[in-house]
């Protein structure tokens, strides 16, 4: 009999479980399109697969019908040419060169030996007898004399290859000529770079036009504005009273830098987001300026900086310190590039001020050059810092 207090309870299926990664599962993985391929199954182990593998019908030469075939694709001399570079190489080779090694001395791992590894292998340099301590640059004279000497052996109808070989075997030193055509260098080699690495190259018809007006304005390219670091600092909506209606925008306050000295403040204001982000961007880097900075770390000294009703105080601290202010001064110290510095806003703190105060701040620093010619003195003399410190 059914229990009248009994309570109805979901039925729930076996075995579903929640998943915690967003990998598919294994039964929901598609099989790869193409199945691996081992060395044993291509017969590259050992010798008695490769001959296995190569058979005599593999090597047996061409027939008439063959050659039919292949006269659509080349001609004649192509194909003789063929004929004659299969003919030079040995079957066995490739019974023997084809197999992977089995010795004890064979190596733990697959390299091509017809090829010199910058990195792994040991460079080839030149003899020690092509350096010439003698060796100097030939002087205008000089090379005018072996234009002339060209010249008077010139032929009749001279081409253009006459003129590259010229310029080819012309040499441009005197000394040993071995030691200019094939110098002996003690630098190491350079290390290979792959192409996945590259940054393809931007063409000008792929650049916006707005970031094309900036490149002429600042002379930077297109690579590096798109290095600078850019932070929205402050953001609001304003609206505009008018005898229509109110016109509602939204205005973006924008510090932009390199993070090597550079730091500049831009403000946009549109109707889209998008585009007064862009405005404020823009004007940002557009604006920057450089700031002075101590041991590339820190400010000159203490500063203050006031607009409106904010005031900042920016003070200069010791290696290792870090950068201890509000969010909004933080940002433009990471923009800037600084890493030591304290700073204090007093009285009001307004945002878009506090911004505005603190770039006021950084380009009043007075720098020691300065002080010095102010007062007449020789920088070591105004720092008291003679021989590296030591006195």
């Amino acid at each position: 009999m059914r229990h009248l207090f009994a309570i109805a309870r979901p039925s729930y299926r076996v075995g579903v479980r929640r998943p915690f990664t967003t990998s598919a599962r294994l039964h929901a993985r598609p099989s790869p399109k193409h199945k691996s391929i081992k060395a044993s199954d291509l017969g590259l182990t050992s010798k008695v697969e490769a001959k296995s593998r190569i058979s005599a019908k593999d090597l047996r030469p061409y027939s008439e019908k063959e050659k039919s075939a292949l006269s659509k694709h080349y001609n004649p001399e192509q194909i003789t040419a063929i004929e004659a570079g299969e003919a030079a190489i040995d079957p066995q080779d490739l019974i023997e060169q084809g197999a992977i090694r089995e010795d004890g001395m064979r190596i733990k791992y697959l390299d091509d030996f017809s090829f010199i590894h910058p990195v792994v292998d040991k460079p080839i340099r030149a003899p020690k007898e092509n350096y010439d301590p003698n060796l100097r640059f030939k002087t205008e004279d000089e090379l005018a004399q072996d234009l002339t000497d060209w010249v008077k052996d010139m032929p009749d109808d001279p081409t253009r290859l006459d003129w590259m070989k010229f310029m080819d075997n012309t040499r441009l030193t005197v000394g040993k000529e071995e030691a200019e055509r094939n110098p002996r260098s003690y630098l190491a080699p350079e290390i290979p770079k792959l192409d996945i690495l590259k940054r393809t190259t931007v063409g000008k018809e792929d650049i916006e036009p707005s970031v094309q007006r900036l490149m002429r304005q600042t002379g930077f390219d297109a690579t590096e504005i798109r290095r600078f670091r850019v932070k929205i600092l402050v953001t609001h909506r304003v609206v505009n009273q008018t005898r229509l209606g109110k016109i509602q925008s939204i205005y973006y306050l924008t510090v932009a830098g390199n993070g090597k000295g550079l730091l500049g403040v831009g403000e946009g204001k549109s109707a889209e987001p998008e585009e007064a982000r862009a405005q404020a961007r823009n004007s940002a880097i557009r604006n920057m300026q450089p700031i002075p900075m101590y041991e590339g770390r820190t400010i000159f000294g203490d500063v203050k900086g006031k607009v409106s009703a904010t005031e900042v105080e920016l003070m200069t601290r010791p290696p290792g310190f870090g950068v201890r202010c509000q969010s909004l001064i933080f940002e433009m110290c990471r923009c800037a590039g600084i890493q030591d510095m304290a700073a204090r806003v007093t009285r009001s703190r307004n945002h878009m001020n506090t911004v505005k105060a603190t770039l006021k701040a950084l380009l009043s620093q007075r720098l020691p050059e300065d002080i010095a010619r102010g007062r007449g003195m020789k920088l070591v003399d105004l720092r008291k810092v003679y021989y590296g410190g030591n006195v």
